[in-house]
This record gives structure tokens, sequence and C-alpha cells, in this order.
């Protein structure tokens, strides 16, 4: 496999935020926002895959800043890296007062997607190639956020997370 740009997996996703998308506060409620950022993310995997993908993590989500009602939602998604079958993908959202032209970041996260060939098995997908310095630092930094998720998982042993374990204790 000869691999693919990170560039190409690049989605944007806008949406307005509606009555129905707020919660008694006129803000956009953070359950409507995951799921917008999830099908963000889906196009970008599905882009860098060529393949159907299903959802196998979201890491932590922080909201930094609320949307409020009437304000556009801008979900940037790009693959970081991709491993064996799965894909990490980056998310930044923003938001946007158009009529006082103000833009915001509301927040940033990562999920985790897993690549399906026909018989809806896990199948390879090509490695992710960085270009741009943000794109090498996401890429190398994405093993680590796998390990740490295969451990809050219980999918992997912290004594075999060896990147993670860098971290923390020098040899």
């Amino acid at each position: 496999m000869k691999g693919k740009k990170a560039n190409e997996s690049f989605t944007m996703m806008t949406e307005i935020v509606l009555p129905n998308d707020t919660n008694t506060f006129g803000n956009l409620m953070g359950g409507r926002l995951m799921y917008w950022m999830d099908i963000a993310a889906a196009i970008a995997a599905q882009k860098h895959s060529n393949a159907p993908v299903v959802t196998a993590s979201v890491d932590n989500i922080s909201f930094e800043n609320s949307i409020k009602l009437g304000n556009v939602v801008h979900i940037e998604a790009k693959v970081t890296r991709s491993f064996n079958t799965s894909m990490e993908v980056h998310l930044r959202v923003w938001g946007e007062d158009i009529i006082q032209k103000y833009k915001y970041k509301s927040n940033e996260a990562y999920y985790t997607f897993v690549a399906l060939d026909p018989n809806s098995r896990p199948r390879s997908v090509e490695p992710l190639i960085p270009e741009t310095k943000e794109e090498t630092n996401l890429y190398e930094g994405a093993l680590r956020r796998r390990q740490l998720r295969l451990i809050l998982g219980g999918k992997m042993k912290p004594d075999d997370a060896l990147e993670l374990k860098a971290l923390f204790f020098k040899d």
C-alpha cells in the first residue's frame, strides 16, 4: 500500500443552529453537535479508506464555548493517522455569528473509525502521509492517544503501551 495524504480526507461540514437543535438556554445541544461531528468524521474516514466505516471510539469532548441559536457551526475533520484497519480523525468545531461577523472555537475531539469490507468485517486501510508540521505533530501523537484509548477500553495492558510509558518513565 502506497499511502494517502492527510489533506485528501479533509472534510468541512456546515450547519445552522435551529430552535429544535437547542436546549432551554438557547445553546446548541451537545448531543446534536456530537451527532454532526460523527457524520463529518465518518466522511473523512471514508475518503481515506474508500470503504464504509463504523465509529469505534470518541475521545473526551470538552466544550470551550457554547454555540447559540441562529449561529452557524463549522466542523473540520481530517484523518491524522491510520493503523491496520482503524483511522483516527481529528475534528475542530467553530461557531460563527454571521450578523456580528464573529467566529469562535467551540471544541476539538478525536474520533476513531474502522473500515469495513463487503462482509462487514474490518479491512486494511492505506497508511497516512502527513505533509505539514501540524499534520506531522498530530500523526506522531496518534499512537500515544491510541494506546490510551486501548488501555481505557480494556484492550491493552498499561505495561504494553510503550509509546505512552515513554512520556512518564525515562530509561
